[in-house]
């Protein structure tokens, strides 16, 4: 568990260092509240939601991979599969669980509330890829215990998995852009951020789509997938038009609060799957 944790947190700094630099040195738009602001509490937040992760569940989706083993629960038992086979098709499927369980978020009213902590950010950059509410982090890693008890998904597998979550959930938020000779094949194969700030957009139809966080696949073969935000890549509006009060969006107090309040008129649209606009 150590070890463990230990490739965890050099991967994560290793990635948010640089694309912190990546993000100096070439932005792709301006942000609209003072960084320093938005950085301090997005990753209050982060240090919030790993204390209560920490202390409720703490040994995590790696415990539950070492229990299932000892227990020898889980498909990959019961169809004495190759361990090569095991270890490839659980991260396929734990990403395909991502996918699921993003547009789960999306479609159901309560959960919905808990994901717009994510979505209301007014800005668009790596540190948005940190900003989750406590209460939908602890039901992600549930969602996550669940699936890799079923699958009896190997450890290191488990570990591969959570490394490129983070990996990706910092580089595909970044406040960069690939070139467009890189960008368009790439995001045949991994979701790029050009790709997910759409998913960021204030247009429902657009928020509605885009669900991958690592692999982009899962957006074509859902049809789920927008190629284009309707506004273009310069003009797309970031966050949620409800939330226009910097002071509610972006300080740790006004995030923890936001899945209390009453749902306004375009969040309740949002829950609405049958929204999207897709291609």
């Amino acid at each position: 568990m150590t070890l463990e944790l230990l490739i965890r947190l050099s991967c994560f700094a290793g990635v948010l260092l640089a694309m912190v630099a990546w993000e100096h040195w070439r932005p792709k738009r301006t942000p609209s509240v003072k960084k320093s602001q938005r950085w301090l509490h997005n990753f209050g937040l982060l240090a919030v939601s790993t204390v209560i992760l920490r202390l409720l569940i703490p040994a995590g989706a790696v415990g539950a991979a070492l229990w299932a083993q000892s227990q020898q629960l889980g498909l990959w038992y019961w169809l004495n599969a190759p361990s090569w086979l095991a270890f490839a098709a659980s991260i396929l499927l734990l990403d395909l669980s991502i996918y699921w369980q993003h547009r789960l978020f999306h479609a159901v009213p309560w959960l919905w509330r808990l994901h717009r902590v994510h979505h209301a950010d007014p800005d668009f950059d790596s540190s948005t890829g940190l900003r989750f509410h406590p209460l939908e982090i602890i039901l992600s890693m549930l969602i996550k215990i669940a699936v890799v008890v079923v699958l009896g998904a190997p450890l290191w597998a488990v570990i591969v998995f959570e490394v490129v979550l983070n990996a990706t959930s910092l580089f595909n938020h970044g406040n960069v852009a690939l070139p467009t000779w890189l960008e368009r094949p790439l995001r045949y194969l991994i979701v790029t951020q050009d790709m997910h700030r759409i998913h960021h957009s204030q247009v429902v139809a657009e928020t509605n789509s885009n669900y991958s966080f690592n692999l982009s696949l899962w957006d074509r073969l859902f049809h789920s997938y927008t190629e284009q935000a309707a506004a273009g890549p310069d003009a797309l509006q970031i966050g949620l038009s409800d939330y226009p009060n910097s002071h509610q969006t972006t300080r740790l107090s006004g995030m923890l609060m936001i899945p209390f309040q009453a749902a306004k008129a375009q969040t309740q649209s949002a829950d609405d799957p049958g929204n999207s606009k897709v291609r």
